[in-house]
C-alpha cells in the first residue's frame, strides 16, 4: 500500500525540482541561522545564491559526527528554543550525546515519512502495532509510535524488558504488527517456544526490524519462527530517526524518502561522489528539517544507491543493505559504542589500567557486551589479589559504563598484564557476533 502517491511516485524531474527548490531553502536557512555552516561556506567562498538545483549540493561543505560533537549540545541548532518541543541524543564517542533538536513541523515529517514506510509493510488502521524499540533519547519507539498512531492503528507502547509479559500482550492483544531489533525479534521467538507458544497462535502478520545489522538469512529465521513478513527500516538520529528508508513489499533495496533526505555515496577516503550502483559511504542532507537541519552528513555507513526503476511503482531512489562501517563503531542492541567511550570511563576510575578488550556476542539471540580491563599495578599489590576488592571494583566499572553507553556490560576484572598488547583501538575489539 502506498501512502503518499503524489511524492512516493512522483516523475523523477519533478522530484529533482522540488529538491533543488527546497537544498537552496535549506542552506539559505542555515547561513543565517547555524553560525558553523556560515563560517564553512564562506571559508569556500560560497553562499546560498550558489545553489539553484540538486547537482550544486556537491559545492556545499560535508558536516561529521564530529562536527556534531563539537558543537554540543545546540551549536548546530538552527531554530530557536522556543520552538524546539522535543530533543532526542545519541551517544558519542566522548560520553556527550549528540543532542538533536525537532520542531512541530519536524515531529509531522518524521509521522510522516514513518506512515510511508508501515504503509508499505502493509500496517493500517484495524492493526495492533507492538513498538518494542527503545522509548526516551533513542529515536526508534517514539519514531515508530508515532507513525503507527498517524496512520491509525492501535500502538502498544512495549518497548524492551520483561520479555514473557510481552509474548503474552502479543497473543492476548492479538497483535498484528511489531517493531523492534532483529535480535529482539529472535529473542521473542524463543522465549515463545519456551513458553509453549506457537507461531499459530498470535496474529503476527509483518515487522519492522533495524537498528543494527541484520542478513537475509537472519530474516527467513524471523520469518519462520514469528510467522511474519520481516521488512528492513533504515534511519539515524542526525538526519531524523527510523523513516529515512523503507522496504517495499518488493524487498529489492530500500526506498529513500528523498523528497526530505537527499542522499549521495561518497569515496569514504577521497570524499569524491560515486555513481549509482557503486559502493561508498551514504552521506545525507536534510532538505525540509527545521530543528536541526544538515548539509552532507557523513552517515559512515557503508552501502550503494540502486539504478533502476522498482516495480511497486515508488520513484524514490533505493539503497541496499548495510555493508558495514568505514569507522570502528559498534552497534549494540541498536546503540552505538564507540572503545573510546569505553576508554574514556575507564580511564576516569583510579584502579583500571588503560589497557582493556572488548568482546561482543550474541546470546539468546540478544547482543552482550564483555568488557575486560586490567588493574593497576600499584592497587593490586594493595590487595586485590584477593576476590572482594575486584567484585566491588566491577561493580563500579559496570554501574559507570553503563551510565555512559546506555547498555549494560559484563566487567571482568584482570591481573596486571594479563590483556595482550596492541596498538590501535579498534583492535581492542573482539566481535564474536556471526551474522549468517
Amino acid at each position: 500500500m502506498i501512502w503518499n502517491s503524489n511524492k512516493e511516485c512522483m516523475p523523477r524531474e519533478e522530484l529533482r525540482d522540488l529538491q533543488g527548490r527546497r537544498l537552496h531553502k535549506v542552506v539559505a536557512y542555515v547561513y543565517h541561522n547555524v553560525p558553523f555552516y556560515r563560517n564553512k561556506m564562506q571559508e569556500m567562498d560560497i553562499s546560498p545564491d550558489d545553489i539553484n538545483s540538486i547537482d550544486d549540493i556537491v559545492k556545499l561543505p560535508f558536516t561529521t559526527k564530529q562536527d556534531l560533537r563539537d558543537n554540543y549540545p545546540f551549536g548546530l541548532q538552527a531554530a530557536p528554543q522556543s520552538e524546539i518541543v522535543r530533543i532526542h541524543a545519541s551517544t558519542g564517542t566522548t560520553g556527550n550525546p549528540t543532542i538533536v533538536g525537532y520542531t512541530r513541523k519536524d515531529i509531522g515529517i518524521w509521522s510522516e515519512c514513518m506512515s510511508r514506510c508501515l504503509s508499505a509493510y502493509g500496517v493500517g488502521r484495524d492493526d495492533v502495532f507492538s513498538v518494542a524499540y527503545g522509548y526516551g533519547l533513542f529515536t526508534g519507539g517514539l519514531g515508530a509510535h508515532y507513525g503507527v498512531e498517524n496512520l491509525g492503528g492501535t500502538v502498544i507502547p512495549t518497548s524492551t524488558g520483561n520479555t514473557e509479559k510481552h509474548v503474552r500482550l502479543l497473543r492476548d492483544l492479538g497483535v498484528t504488527g511489531i517493531a523492534c531489533t532483529p535480535s529482539y525479534a529472535l529473542h521473542l521467538a524463543e522465549t515463545m517456544e519456551k513458553m509453549g507458544i506457537k507461531a499459530s497462535d498470535l496474529k503476527l502478520k509483518m515487522g519492522a526490524f533495524g537498528a543494527e545489522p541484520w542478513t537475509e538469512n537472519m530474516r527467513k529465521e524471523i520469518e519462520s519462527r514469528l510467522g511474519l513478513k520481516a521488512y528492513n527500516l533504515y534511519g539515524l538520529s542526525e538526519v531524523m530517526g527510523p523513516s529515512v528508508s523503507y522496504e517495499c513489499e518488493c524487498q529489492d533495496g530500500s526506498h529513500i524518502n528523498e523528497d526530505h533526505f537527499y542522499p549521495e555515496i561518497i569515496d569514504p577516503v577521497t570524499c569524491e561522489r560515486l555513481p549509482d550502483g557503486t559502493s561508498g559511504e551514504l552521506v545525507f542532507t536534510t532538505l525540509t528539517k527545521e530543528g536541526m537541519p544538515v548539509l552532507r552528513y557523513r552517515t559512515r555507513d557503508l552501502t550503494r544507491l540502486l539504478p533502476g526503476e522498482c516495480s511497486c511503482g515508488r520513484t524514490f531512489v533505493r539503497m541496499d543493505r548495510i555493508a558495514g562501517r568505514s569507522d570502528d563503531m559498534l552497534i549494540i542492541r541498536g546503540i552505538n559504542v564507540f572503545p573510546s567511550q569505553v576508554e574514556s570511563v575507564l580511564l576516569s576510575i583510579p584502579e583500571c589500567a588503560p589497557r582493556f578488550k572488548l568482546i561482543v556476542d550474541r546470546v539468546n539471540n540478544l547482543d552482550t557486551l564483555t568488557v575486560q580491563v586490567e588493574v593497576r599495578q600499584d592497587y593490586f599489590a594493595q590487595g586485590f589479589d584477593t576476590l572482594s576488592p575486584f567484585t566491588d571494583l566491577e561493580k563500579l566499572v559496570a554501574a559507570k559504563l553503563k551510565s555512559v553507553l546506555s547498555i549494560a556490560a559484563k566487567v571482568q576484572i584482570k591481573t596486571p598484564g594479563t590483556l595482550a598488547r596492541s596498538e590501535g583501538k579498534t583492535k581492542f575489539v573482539e566481535d564474536r557476533r556471526v551474522l549468517e
